[in-house]
């Protein structure tokens, strides 16, 4: 495995996403199918990891996405602006007055508790970023060298969203890789995006061609294997154990049938119960594996908590710490956002340095 060189030259951006981004709408304490009032929010797993770049570690990000031009995406685009995320990559498309041709999209989403598991209900067919097509982004001026980016993100939900979303995802990943930005991707299973589609059939059909133009490739316990079809051994179906020379091997079988990878990383999460996890990461790069342990951490909104442990693992590629610091950083970052509401993270860095260090909850004051 090759390392990972970051462009030297000055940039524009720090990272730049690609996704959806959409309207979160949070029942709080209550049900989906009970709630009488919702908490709206942000959110989407590409966008997620542009938000907490910037919003915990300070770096300078952008989004590249297409919302409908009428008042929920206006007010789509505001959370962005609170993220303090660049919104100049954001493609408007005309609405046609009640969303028969194009829309914004809804996550309905409720965070569990105890022994009731979380629950997603999205809602997002027919949305204008999966719409979009080849030539719909001037990848060239984006990381050319008139604007650039050192970094660039995508994954698997962007890829799921339509037959054209794959291309454009190929077309930015080509574009980034003449200009020397290095790609990160996360697999990002989501059942209910392929099973109309093809299911992991399709998944792994798509995946497995866009996985060849990556440098830094993300899953969790079970992406490998729906995504790409390389399986982790000796694990069952609900993942209550988690062998890391399973893991290890699983890593190892991937950088094989992927020599393009840098590195490759995964998150390692028992979920005991809806409120309380196991929590670590394993990573392999340059032929070596990195190991965080899981230790007990406590949940208020697990969504999120993957998308958060890759920002933090790409801020400390993107600030040249040592690998080993950058997946404790990711890991670090990863539990914090889960103890707050909301698909982003509301972690400054300070606290993720004291939970790196292993500090105590003792309340600050």
């Amino acid at each position: 495995m090759q390392p990972i060189v970051l462009k030297t030259e000055a940039c524009r951006w720090d990272s730049v996403s690609l996704g959806e981004v959409m309207l979160r709408l949070d029942p709080g304490e209550g049900r989906i199918h009970t709630a009488r009032q919702f908490t709206a929010w942000e959110g989407d797993g590409e966008y997620n990891v542009a938000r907490g770049l910037r919003r915990c570690f300070g770096l300078r990000t952008a989004v590249a996405t297409a919302l409908a031009e009428n008042p929920v995406g206006r007010l789509v685009e505001d959370f962005i602006l609170q993220g303090g995320v660049d919104t100049s990559l954001i493609c408007w498309a005309k609405y046609d007055g009640v969303g028969r041709t194009v829309r914004n999209g809804l996550n309905f989403t409720e965070r569990g508790y105890g022994v009731r598991a979380a629950v997603g209900c999205s809602d997002r067919g027919h949305t204008a970023i999966s719409q979009t097509k080849s030539g719909d982004f001037d990848w060239t001026a984006i990381f050319g060298s008139q604007n650039g980016s050192r970094w660039f993100h995508t994954g698997g939900i962007f890829a799921a969203l339509s037959e054209t979303t794959p291309q454009v995802a190929a077309e930015s990943m080509d574009a980034a890789r003449k200009f020397g930005t290095i790609i990160s991707f996360d697999l990002n299973y989501r059942d209910s995006l392929w099973k109309a589609i093809g299911g992991k059939a399709k998944a792994q059909e798509v995946n497995r061609e866009l996985v060849r133009k990556v440098d830094l490739l993300l899953g969790n316990e079970e992406d490998f294997s729906a995504m790409l079809g390389i399986e982790l051994e000796g694990v069952s179906e609900d993942f209550d154990e988690l062998p890391i020379a399973s893991y290890e091997k699983m890593l190892r079988d991937v950088a094989a049938a992927y020599p393009n990878l840098k590195m490759i990383a995964t998150t390692l999460r028992t979920a005991h119960t809806a409120s309380r996890n196991a929590w670590g990461a394993i990573a392999l790069y340059q032929d070596e594996i990195v190991h965080v342990p899981q230790r007990e951490i406590d949940i208020l909104d697990r969504v999120g908590g993957g998308d958060s442990f890759a920002s933090g693992l790409i801020y400390g590629m993107l600030a040249g710490k040592p690998v080993d610091w950058a997946v404790r950083c990711g890991v670090a970052h990863g539990a914090l956002a889960m103890t707050t509401p909301g698909d982003t993270s509301m972690a400054t860095y300070a606290e993720v340095e004291r939970v790196m260090k292993g500090g105590s909850a003792r309340i600050a004051r």
